[in-house]
């Protein structure tokens, strides 16, 4: 049986990058550079081994539970990598991933693989004909063969001019792989063990190597530094869109709009421009979701309405509620269905229930809200008293009166009402109506009297 290694390269310092962390781990629309390597691997191959470096827990951890890691205490080159991964691999088809080629598709893994395992070769190299092969390993052919690969900083003038590049991918027979692996030498201006060289042993050997080009050179794109990286994400995002359009959403302006890869929405709803959705988002069918709303790890069911300049992060809405302009829940906010959240309101750990408005100018916070419960502006759920959080609970069909402050703990009763400009410290029973403001006091003539005192202190 012709088991499938995937061997998945992530030890790379990534010095370029200028980081403090791996540059596996650094973010590409949603996901870390080596969660995409893994996820291919995951779906093609029989057994995955990761080649991390040292203090490399964070890598270790996106691994999926069934692979096996192995760590390069030395950093010697790709050669020597792979050779750390020996123990670990099954005999068979060697596939070799690098850890920051995240454009690469499943499908021209597969095609590779399905080549490589046709044609019997001893190596097959994904290559990729590019307009600037500078920074790449060229591949050397003669009569159309592959000969061998030279890394660009070794390459002649005449080799540098090669538009034939090597991606770092390869299909190698394990039994090969090994015998040739321990015949590379270090000779080289690097003095590294590079995986390239197994391929001109291998030739000279006799052996047949064997080189497919992919379809769509993007896919060879590699990450070394930031700069690469927002290359990279360029095409990821458009892919990512090209795919949700597919699906039946509609998308505006594709070049202002950011979703994560990590993001799903149902057909027939509306992206407008300078939207920004992300992390474990899920939006329903039907939405709208208004130009310049950020929405991040959030569930919107279905017929949603989001209006303009609305933040949402952490939290789940109901179908048909409407929210905004310029709303922000804060995590653990749940707004109930067909309720409206309006301008400059603020929810915080709180459940708004079905049918219930808070329209504007409002902080709600640790407060749970029933049915058909109308929120005045300018209405304050004082929930901190300076060491804890207390909790706000409004019953159903409640009347909050403008410019209320409720001071937590508390409880209003089913069908109560709170009188405009209250400030309420005690429970409400159900049906009451509470009044908590001071005593208004009208005094005639206060002014022009207020104006002569300031006339007769300027004189």
């Amino acid at each position: 049986m012709n088991r499938l290694t995937a061997i998945v390269l992530a030890a790379g310092e990534g010095k370029r990058m200028r980081s403090r962390q791996p540059k596996v781990l650094h973010p590409l629309c949603g996901r870390p550079l080596i969660a995409y390597p893994l996820r291919t691997a995951q779906a093609l191959a029989d057994r995955i081994v990761l080649v991390v470096g040292p203090n490399a827990d964070g890598v270790v951890k996106l691994a999926p539970r069934e692979a096996r890691a192995v760590v390069q205490s030395e950093r010697l080159g790709s050669g020597h990598a792979v050779l750390q991964a020996k123990p670990e691999c099954a005999e068979g088809t060697i596939l070799v991933l690098p850890g920051d080629m995240p454009l690469l598709s499943a499908e021209t893994v597969e095609r590779l693989v399905d080549h490589h395992r046709k044609s019997r070769a001893a190596a097959t190299v994904l290559t990729a004909i590019v307009a600037e092969p500078q920074g790449y390993g060229r591949v050397l052919r003669q009569g159309g063969r592959v000969k061998r690969i030279v890394e660009d900083r070794d390459a002649s003038d005449a080799e540098k001019k090669i538009a034939e590049i090597n991606t770092s991918v390869y299909c190698f027979d394990s039994k090969r792989l090994w015998s040739a692996l321990g015949k590379v030498r270090a000779d080289n201006d690097q003095g590294e063990y590079y995986l390239t060289d197994v391929v001109g042993i291998l030739c000279r050997a006799g052996a047949r190597v064997d080189a497919i080009p992919v379809v769509d050179p993007a896919e060879a794109m590699g990450v070394n530094d930031r700069k690469q990286l927002a290359a990279v994400a360029v095409v990821q995002r458009r892919r990512i869109l090209d795919r949700l359009m597919e699906a039946g959403v509609t998308i505006i302006d594709p070049a202002s709009t950011y979703i994560e890869d990590t993001v799903t929405i149902g057909p027939d709803t509306t992206i407008q421009p300078q939207v920004v959705i992300e992390g474990q988002s899920v939006i329903g069918g039907e939405c709208v979701i208004g130009t310049g709303c950020h929405v991040s790890s959030s569930r919107l069911a279905d017929r949603v309405e989001l209006k303009p300049y609305c933040v949402l992060t952490e939290s789940v809405v109901d179908a048909a509620a409407i929210l905004g302009p310029f709303c922000h829940l804060r995590p653990l906010s749940h707004v109930g269905s067909g309720a409206k959240i309006g301008n400059f309101v603020e929810l915080k750990k709180s459940k708004i229930g079905r049918g219930s408005k808070v329209p504007h100018l409002s902080y709600v916070g640790d407060s749970t809200v029933g049915t058909q419960v109308n929120v005045g502006a300018g209405t304050i759920t004082c929930n901190y008293d300076g060491v804890a959080k207390h909790e706000t609970k409004i019953g159903d069909r409640a009347f909050i009166g403008t410019n209320t402050s409720l001071v937590a703990p508390i409880t209003i009763g089913d069908g109560a009402y709170i009188a405009a400009g209250s400030t309420v410290t005690k429970d409400v029973p159900p049906g009451a109506l509470a009044v908590g403001r001071a005593h208004q006091v009208v005094k005639e003539g206060w002014a022009a009297r207020k104006a002569k005192t300031r006339e007769e202190h300027r004189g």
